[in-house]
This record gives structure tokens, C-alpha cells and sequence, in this order.
């Protein structure tokens, strides 16, 4: 006998965005403290910070895209 697929509420597939924001945020808190730590040593590491200032700037791209499609799931 075929098992019926789950299907997801809207409120369920806002609160799995919203679990991967809260990641996300922290990710990008903990790539602010990488660049604090870069810069915090007498010689910064130029590659270093654009790496980490890259990684962020990628986060907050993900960031968006996520915000743009919880707004896209209207509640039911």
C-alpha cells in the first residue's frame, strides 16, 4: 500500500526558513568575531579578512534569499 508524502503547512515551511536564518545569523556572528580576531594581531592577514569578509558577504546573499522566500508563503 503507497504511503501518502507529507505534505508542509505554510507556518511549518516559515518555521524550517526560519531555522536555517537563526543559523545563518550565526554563522555571520561568528565571521564579525573571525574579523575582529584578524584584526586584532599586529600584522592583520589581508587574505584572511577578505576571505572572511567574502564568507559574509555570501551569508548575507543567503540571508536575503531566504527572506525572500518566507515572504513568498503567505499564511494559510
Amino acid at each position: 500500500m503507497p504511503v501518502a508524502p507529507i505534505v508542509l503547512d505554510n507556518d511549518e515551511k516559515k518555521n524550517i526558513v526560519n531555522q536555517h536564518l537563526r543559523s545563518l545569523q550565526f554563522a555571520i556572528y561568528n565571521a564579525d568575531l573571525d574579523l575582529i580576531e584578524a584584526n586584532a594581531v599586529a600584522s592583520p592577514d589581508e587574505a584572511l579578512i577578505a576571505e572572511v569578509t567574502a564568507r559574509k558577504t555570501d551569508l548575507n546573499a543567503k540571508v536575503a534569499a531566504l527572506e525572500a522566500e518566507k515572504s513568498s508563503l503567505v499564511s494559510e
